[in-house]
């Protein structure tokens, strides 16, 4: 799920707007050190935007300055200097929509729930149409377990992102929770694999309800997957870009509305396995790993949300493939689509993986999977503070305690698999 954190140009010059100034700003150099900043922090180069802006704050905290610094500590898990910064320019510019925004989206992160509730809720009843308060306020009820709020919240994901939630319009009404007995329902595409795996898992819930007919629309690398998902009556294969055919149904939906629509909560949720590789799939990888135990994910789309925070350095997950894990990487293993992958997982007792689209899959089929979690911004889906997944009951979380440093959570999974007789002879 997508969140988005804007830098904020132009360091306030000008209008001559500070807090806690420190006398008058050397204009030549410090705007010049500011706009470099702003240049790095547009390339997601955040410490060396911060140590360039501190320099610049030396001089004279602006307004702007210290948005742009809470922003960027925010971005490299320094949560005390984000809310510091932030907060600075929040009672600065109280209705400020934007800042109130950016600092309940860090109080967040350092799990000041009720702090960030009210500075999100600020930011809404400044600006109602705020979508990114909508989306960061969904996300922090869903990480706490709150998901009658946080489902309603996520429908601003529509008219934010229309590139990876596509726009329906079919001539049928939204299925919104109405009586689906003998009824057809489509579920339309949206955003990345893991995300349709893990949503994927309602089909069998629309049909407990009575629905005739249930059609998943989904990326052709899930296609062959998902005709093993029980529930599932069609599957819609669908490129990015591309026009598909899709017979007439009675209602449409998407992934991530399912859930709200079914009024799913913790205790609700179904999380028995729901996917498997196909028969035609396991004939042909039968063989994968050769005797290996243990599979290992450690990079994930350069596109994808979080995808700086989520990858493991090469040198850590050398580390595990030293231990006994052999790669399940794409590029290394030749897998044409997920049935592929499914077929490798199914050959392994363990599958190890950063937060992507193998983890949610191995969780879909209930193999056990030790799951690597970002410190900086890590997904709602994860919730906080525990080890296992209500999603997943064969997950266990590997959380990252400090953003940029993967050593000791790589230390306890290589001591865990020693102590499991999952590694290395």
């Amino acid at each position: 799920m997508r969140f988005e954190v804007r830098y904020f140009g132009g360091c306030d010059k000008a209008s001559g707007a500070a807090v806690g100034a420190k006398g008058q700003m050397q204009s030549d150099l410090s705007e010049a050190d500011f706009r470099t900043g702003v240049t790095l922090q547009q390339a997601g180069r955040f410490a060396e935007a911060a140590e360039l802006y501190l320099r610049v704050a030396a001089s004279r905290l602006t307004v702007n300055l210290a948005i742009n610094l809470g922003a960027c500590f925010h971005e490299i898990g320094d949560r005390d200097r984000a809310i510091q910064y932030l907060d600075l320019a929040a009672r600065e510019r109280p209705r400020e929509a934007r800042i109130r925004r950016v600092l309940g989206a860090a109080y967040g992160e350092a799990g000041q729930i009720e702090d960030a509730e009210a500075q999100l809720r600020a930011a809404l009843a400044i600006d109602p149409a705020d979508g990114l308060a909508e989306m960061a306020l969904s996300s922090l009820y869903l990480s706490v377990g709150r998901y009658a709020e946080g489902w309603p919240l996520l429908d601003a994901r529509a008219r934010l992102h229309p590139d990876v939630v596509p726009a329906v319009d079919l001539g049928i009404p939204e299925w919104t929770g109405q009586p689906l007995s003998g009824k057809s329902l489509l579920v339309w595409v949206e955003q990345g694999f893991g995300d349709q795996i893990q949503m994927a898992r309602f089909a069998g819930s629309l049909k407990a309800l009575g629905a005739a007919r249930v059609t998943l629309g989904c990326r052709p690398a899930l296609a062959h997957l998902f005709t093993t998902l029980a529930g599932a009556d069609a599957v819609v294969p669908i490129a990015v870009g591309a026009a598909a055919s899709v017979t007439p149904h009675d209602y449409w939906s998407r992934y991530f509305s399912l859930p709200g629509a079914l009024g799913v909560t913790l205790e609700t949720l179904p999380a028995e396995p729901y996917l498997a590789a196909p028969a035609d799939r396991r004939a042909r990888w039968g063989g994968f790993g050769a005797g290996a135990r243990a599979g290992l994910i450690w990079e994930a789309s350069p596109t994808g949300f979080n995808a700086a925070n989520k990858g493991l350095p090469r040198d850590q997950a050398q580390r595990l493939l030293d231990a006994g894990a052999i790669s399940l990487q794409p590029g290394d293993t030749g897998a044409a689509d997920f049935a592929d992958t499914a077929a490798m997982i199914e050959t392994l007792d363990l599958v190890i993986s950063i937060d992507t689209s193998v983890a949610h899959l191995a969780g879909a089929m209930g193999k056990p999977c030790w799951t690597l979690t970002p410190y900086v911004h890590c997904d709602w889906r994860w919730l906080r503070d525990r080890a296992d997944s209500p999603w997943y009951p064969s997950l266990r979380l590997y959380r990252q305690t400090r953003g940029g440093d993967w050593s000791d959570t790589v230390d306890r999974v290589v001591a865990d698999l020693a102590a499991a007789g999952l590694g290395s002879p």
